[in-house]
């Protein structure tokens, strides 16, 4: 295809008239919210003490290097999402990079499963860390598939009922754990317990400790989730690339903090082997009234992640329906509140699914969250490839962020995406039932992609579709 092409009537990514069905109201500081609340889960905060359990301090080096490879998917949406500000998201990036097929399996991939996987293990989790903090008063589950029925509601009554929630919960979620692991570091609580010391074997896995990158990289996905909210942002050009950089830096500063202060209470093998590792580290810092202070860090994580995941991934759906590459129905807008209501509940149906199978069994967490980590990495790696992608189709077209050093942060990108996917399990007798697990929803999904792609949308699998179309869809 020809790179001659006039751009002129493209709409810009804050242009207020571009064909939107949504109203900008969303400005640096939800779009913030959005990014760190997202990311800072339940799931992230037992699993970043696992890492710290493992490798002590030097767990540092993982979550360094953790950091370094979120900036490059940052630096990637923020390209992709500026120069193709819809709300498809990823589907509308990958169409116009690489072709239909990958748009949709990278949609359903990293997103559609992973709400799948992810969110019904933090719900679940919440179920059993409320158990053991308050047994028996609630009965089993029922926080979890009760929180996903109010959020439900909450989203469909609009984005700015969301904005101002998700507001309030990133900010009392991070301050919670900062106040837990300054609390700790400092001994402002309970004073340190005798024979820990921290720097007797700072690192104990020596070189072995980049194994626990794919570990440490889970700590940090999901600040993209501004990037489908794009035709709902304030300025977005200078918001969208600022709510992601600030949002991992935050995460990287508060995780840092928190393991640390775990370190200085909890033995580095309790840590490791505990499968509710913060409940620990709660009640050795502030003992039976630190469970209070827990509770409320497990509630605003959960309803945050929750929260967010409701709010973008329908709008990615609404995107898809119009392009052609999802049901019609999913780009419905109520009239009051401008709200894409069957995604929602089509969302809020598939992540309650997997807890009415897995029902309250507690080692379905681990096996669900690494499902989720391997699905979402390959999202990733199909955007590197369509910033690759599209700099070659367009040179010249116009880029309100570019990407620093570019193709450097890609390539960085896609061999660090690949080396967390190949040392994703924790263990070598978890990894066929892992791999089985998110091979056979991705081989499903595939599939379904395949046949909507020939035989729905009539179109080439692999062949990328003019820009002007994705810019111009309505």
């Amino acid at each position: 295809m020809s790179d001659n092409v006039t751009y002129a009537a493209a709409p810009a990514a804050g242009d207020s008239k571009a064909n939107s069905g949504f109203g900008r109201v969303l400005g640096l500081g939800s779009l913030l919210a959005v990014a760190v609340g997202l990311v800072v889960s339940q799931g992230v905060m037992v699993l970043m003490l696992q890492g710290a359990g493992i490798a002590g301090l030097g767990f540092i080096i993982p979550l360094a290097i953790g950091y370094v490879l979120a900036l490059t998917y940052v630096y990637s949406f923020s390209e992709l999402s500026l120069m193709i500000p819809r709300a498809g998201s990823l589907s509308s990036y990958t169409e116009v990079a690489i072709g239909q097929f990958p748009a949709i399996l990278a949609v359903f991939s990293g997103y559609i499963v992973v709400a799948m996987f992810a969110l019904s293990a933090e719900l679940l989790l919440l179920d059993f860390i409320i158990d053991k903090i308050y047994p028996g008063v609630f009965p089993p589950m029922s926080i979890g598939f009760g929180l996903l029925a109010v959020f439900t509601g909450l989203n469909l009554l609009g984005i700015d009922l969301f904005a101002r929630l998700q507001s309030v919960l990133a900010f009392v979620m991070v301050v919670v754990l900062l106040l837990l692991g300054l609390s700790a570091i400092g001994g402002v609580a309970n004073p340190h317990p005798a024979g820990i010391d921290l720097t007797a074997d700072w690192n104990p896995l020596g070189a072995g400790v980049i194994t626990l990158v794919a570990l440490a990289i889970w700590g940090y996905v999901g600040a993209e989730f501004v990037c489908p909210l794009v035709e709902e942002s304030k300025n977005p050009e200078r918001n969208i690339p600022r709510a992601m950089i600030i949002g991992v830096t935050v995460i990287f500063i508060t995780i840092a903090i928190y393991c640390l202060g775990a370190l200085f209470y909890i033995p580095a093998d309790q840590l490791a082997a505990s499968p509710l590792p913060h409940y620990d580290f709660a009640k050795a810092v502030f003992g039976e009234a630190g469970l209070t202070f827990l509770a409320i860090a497990a509630i605003t994580a959960t309803c945050s992640t929750v929260n967010t995941s409701l709010a973008a991934i329908p709008r990615m759906l609404y995107g898809m329906a119009r392009n052609g590459q999802a049901f019609p129905q999913f780009k419905q807008l109520t009239r009051g509140t401008r709200t894409p209501s069957v995604a929602v509940l089509f969302v809020a149906a598939v992540t309650g699914l997997p807890m009415l199978i897995m029902g309250d069994d507690p080692d379905a967490i681990g096996l669900l969250l690494i499902a989720a980590a391997i699905a979402w990495l390959l999202a990733y790696i199909i955007t590197h490839i369509n910033v690759i992608a599209l700099r070659r189709r367009y040179p010249e077209m116009k880029r309100p962020f570019k990407t620093p050093f570019y193709p450097l942060p890609q390539i960085i990108g896609i061999g660090g995406m690949i080396y967390a996917v190949y040392y994703a399990s924790p263990s070598p007798e978890l990894s066929g039932q892992i791999f089985a697990s998110a091979g056979v929803v991705l081989g499903i999904v595939s599939v379904i992609g395949v046949l909507w792609v020939k035989l729905v949308m009539k179109k080439k699998l692999f062949e990328p579709e003019p820009i002007e179309k994705v810019l111009d869809a309505k």
